[in-house]
């Protein structure tokens, strides 16, 4: 289905609403009408970004609507030169999200810019819009994501900088304003599982062997010494322009084990592998470059704990599998290689 439009009879532009999008049913956003109305956007750009003055507005789109929880708009403006500027605003449900917002801008100001000399930055931050509850980033011109960059044809080159990338948001020292243990990732997981077992009975003995098998390795596997990670680090939250990486959507930084963010980051890529390959170990070459040159940039002793966080992952995506159902044909395979790095007969 195409997206509706909406024609602005003061500004001379289009407005895309996806299909999905509804704010009159969104009593928790009511203020996403505001936020989508060109007249509204062109003020109230105008008065809270300075990187929209003298800046008219051509185009707006809904890019993702979650009801009840977040949504993302993409702003399009032209400047008195021409030059076409994009912007991605992001919205909260719950609340402003300033730490994401302070978060990113403290990267950008400390070696994460455009122009860092080791080709790693972050989207550049732009400001704040406190009544639509949303902060603003500017859109990366011709980037695609990791993920679309994922053949066999193995490219070992940007899974070396995919590790540099991780360490380098891993050494910058910002303090995080919350922590992630193992027994938090226990917990999510027990939690998951048991809906799985709920929706697939016929299963439940196999998944309580993988849950008691998944608390010994993790009980088991040292916890290292924390810093600030990504915690949702994977192929989708690194997009790729040239030789240039971008990491995105760092909403859930925190202080944790760094290994969480590779093996975290391998595990999607084994399951991606899975239902794009038919073969969990297509990508292996990326997989082992990746672990390579994190371990040569900081120590051996992070191996055991990359390798437990991959089963996990994996373990979590087992539930991940029942939320699609074009991944659901795939669940029993995830089952399957649980059961085997988890040494379960």
């Amino acid at each position: 289905m195409y997206p509706s439009i909406q024609q602005s009879q003061k500004i001379n532009m289009t407005v895309f609403i996806s299909d999905s999008f509804n704010s009159v049913t969104d009593p928790k956003m009511p203020f996403l009408s505001a936020a989508i109305e060109p007249v509204q956007v062109q003020e109230c750009l105008t008065r809270c970004l300075v990187i929209a003055q003298n800046c008219c507005l051509q185009k707006v789109e809904v890019i993702r609507h979650k009801p009840g929880r977040r949504c993302l708009i993409a702003y399009e403006l032209v400047d008195n030169a021409g030059k076409i500027i994009r912007l991605i605003g992001k919205v909260r449900a719950k609340r402003t999200d300033f730490h994401s917002y302070e978060l990113q801008k403290s990267l950008w100001e400390q070696g994460f810019a455009d122009d860092s000399a080791d080709g790693i930055s972050v989207p550049e931050p732009v400001g704040i819009i406190p009544e639509w509850q949303m902060w603003l980033q500017r859109q990366v011109e011709g980037a695609l994501t990791f993920t679309q960059l994922l053949t066999t044809n193995n490219n070992i080159l940007l899974a070396n900088k995919v590790a540099e990338a991780a360490h380098k948001l891993h050494q910058t020292n910002i303090l995080p304003r919350r922590s992630h243990t193992m027994s938090d990732e226990l917990r999510i997981l027990h939690e998951r599982i048991n809906l799985v077992m709920q929706e697939y009975p016929e299963w439940q003995k196999r998944l309580e062997r993988i849950l008691a098998a998944s608390h010994h390795l993790g009980e088991n596997t040292p916890e290292l010494k924390p810093c600030g990670i990504h915690r949702d680090f994977y192929p989708d939250q690194v997009l790729v322009n040239h030789s240039r990486l971008y990491l995105i959507d760092l909403d859930l930084y925190c202080e944790g084990n760094p290994a969480l963010d590779i093996g975290n980051f391998i595990a999607h890529i084994q399951e991606y592998s899975l239902r794009t390959f038919g073969n969990y170990e297509a990508l292996r070459e990326y997989e082992n470059a990746l672990i390579e040159r994190f371990i040569h940039l900081t120590s051996h002793k992070y191996l055991k704990a990359i390798e437990t966080y991959i089963t996990l992952t994996l373990v979590r995506h087992i539930y991940i599998s029942t939320q699609f159902p074009e991944r659901r044909p795939f669940t029993e395979a995830l089952l399957h290689l649980c059961e085997q790095r988890l040494h379960i007969n």
